[in-house]
């Protein structure tokens, strides 16, 4: 009996833990290593846990990420706050429920003053504050403090911002302006009272006596208003957004023109296929012009926070020409998309190239295919995986692009790997940033699925002798399949090549394990469409 087939540091399946090693098991049965709480937090405040992951459901998963958020609080309030705050302020994360929902647990387990002392800072508008008070409520009453600090947030804005975000958000989650307002008491006089009094009682009769509340008057003459010419007149005179524009306005082509002068960078992704659909975007018009000039413009993106996920939701509902629900269809202008395309690689910033040999490895398993990243329409991880290493890939010289997945039914052992070919487990694909990236997404959509296994990028570029300097793995990490383990294929390649390779694991879900050691340090976890993720695996990668 050969007792070291059954016990081995340097190769064990990865359905047992590598002897020696801390590890725990993952959601698909296989080992892998825990990622502390922090690492976790910031998951979680990036990817979000709408919609589970292929192996989790939404509850289960969001409950497992509260509990973290909570022990975060628990152990370090300020560090969970200014976590919290980088990351809603700074535009890293899709959606900004994460934070809100994180920082009302905090509110609650932790140190609620500095919780309150943030509030501005992470809920910016009416829908963030009614969101925040949703969640607050489910675990705590309207003691005095929460009183105060919503008090406080209708306080501290200026009056004409104020009046404004109160006629375009008016409610969500069941609460509004005048529900938080009867509930805070906060006081005050001038602009501001008669503006309270107007949100709480419908009041009107001094609102034309203050500048500050033209947004207010400018309202309350739209929503009488039965003309398109008229309302938009009245669009461009008191700078009005979508939300204040009669529902049957808003199939004319003319409001949508006098919409689009000033529209916030945000509403107008939104709004691309409707502006399409009545005829305002089309090729060689203005507002085509606007729209490109507006896409281009990197300071637009990061006043408005665009995350480079809500460009690709944008790009590839607007370039697909119908809606999910399937009640409308559009042409789309091919300078839109292509705008669309170049903003995505803007909005991740400037981003210094390496040098280094670069290969990006995409886990195009089964389990890839389920969920979706902050509950974005059509971006699963999959697909976002191929987005994510478009963006290291436009700066990196010296890459190259594999897709990787173990087909249903077979039996990988590393010796007959070696030895048999690995074209149906892992190959490379001819994507390049200079594709649009909506044809890259159809074909990484195209890619056949199976099971997971991550050691497939360092094994195979072993078998191959490639010389690489860093593997980017784009992974769930939900590794099960294989009769290595990916940290024990990676020492492989170092021993076997010379070169102290590393690894760098681009997590894209919000579970609570990663293939990347935390004892190696030339491994690192990051997560997967954090902003600042890019310049962060270009700092590792050159020491």
């Amino acid at each position: 009996m050969n007792y070291g087939s059954h016990f081995s540091t340097l190769q064990t399946p990865q359905s047992e833990a590598i002897p020696g090693k801390s590890m725990v098991k993952n959601n698909a049965g296989g080992f892998a290593f825990a990622i502390d709480d922090w690492k976790r937090l910031e998951r979680f405040l990036i990817l979000g846990s709408e919609g589970g992951t292929y192996y989790v459901g939404e509850h289960e998963l969001t409950v497992d990420n509260a509990q973290c958020v909570v022990r975060c609080a628990q152990a370090d309030s300020k560090r969970t706050v200014d976590t919290i705050v980088s990351i809603s302020e700074g535009g890293r994360a899709p959606k900004n429920d994460p934070a809100i929902f994180a920082l009302a647990l905090v509110a609650k387990f932790g140190d609620k003053k500095l919780a309150f002392e943030v509030l501005l800072k992470v809920c910016r508008i009416p829908t963030h504050l009614f969101n925040f008070v949703e969640c607050i409520t489910g675990q705590r009453g309207w003691g005095r403090s929460l009183r105060r600090a919503v008090a406080n947030w209708y306080l501290t804005p200026e009056v004409n911002d104020l009046a404004y975000h109160a006629v375009k958000y008016q409610q969500r989650d069941g609460w509004a302006n005048r529900d938080l307002l009867c509930l805070s008491h906060p006081k005050t006089d001038g602009a501001r009272n008669v503006l309270f009094r107007w949100m709480v009682k419908g009041d009107t009769t001094q609102i034309s006596d203050f500048d500050e509340l033209r947004p207010v008057e400018g309202f309350l003459q739209l929503i009488k208003s039965t003309d398109a010419k008229s309302a938009a007149k009245l669009i461009r005179e008191y700078n009005l957004p979508r939300e204040c524009v009669p529902t049957n306005l808003l199939t004319e082509k003319v409001v949508w023109e006098a919409l689009l002068e000033k529209m916030p960078m945000t509403a107008m992704l939104r709004n691309l296929p409707t502006m399409t659909r009545v005829g305002l975007l089309k090729p060689m018009s203005n507002a085509v012009s606007h729209v490109i000039a507006a896409l281009g413009n990197i300071d637009t993106l990061r006043k408005a926070r665009i995350h480079p996920l809500g460009i690709l939701v944008a790009l590839t509902t607007y370039s697909g020409g119908y809606s999910i629900r399937g009640e409308s269809t559009w042409e789309p202008v091919t300078r839109i998309i292509d705008a669309l395309n170049d903003a995505f690689y803007l909005s991740f910033g400037t981003v210094e190239p390496t040098g280094k040999r670069t290969l990006l490895a995409l886990d195009v398993s089964g389990s890839m295919d389920g969920g979706l990243i902050a509950g974005l329409p059509g971006i699963t991880p999959r697909v976002a995986s191929a987005a994510m290493a478009l963006v290291i890939a436009a700066t990196e010289p010296q890459h190259q692009i594999v897709a990787f997945s173990v087909p249903p039914g077979a039996t990988i052992t590393y010796a007959n790997y070696q030895t048999q070919g690995d074209h149906n487990m892992l190959v490379p694909i001819s994507i390049s940033p200079r594709q649009r990236l909506d044809d890259v997404v159809k074909t990484v959509r195209g890619i056949p699925m199976g099971g997971t296994d991550c050691a497939l990028p360092m094994m195979w570029a072993i078998k191959n002798n490639i010389q690489i300097d860093t593997f980017i793995v784009i992974t769930d990490n939900e590794s099960w399949a294989g009769h290595i383990h990916p940290i024990q294929a990676l020492n492989q390649y170092r021993q076997k090549t010379g070169i102290p390779a590393k690894l760098i694991v681009v997590g894209m879900t919000s579970n609570n394990v990663s293939i990347a050691d935390p004892n190696d340090s030339g491994t690192l976890d990051v997560t997967g469409f954090d902003t600042a993720a890019p310049n962060i695996m270009g700092d590792f990668a050159r020491e």
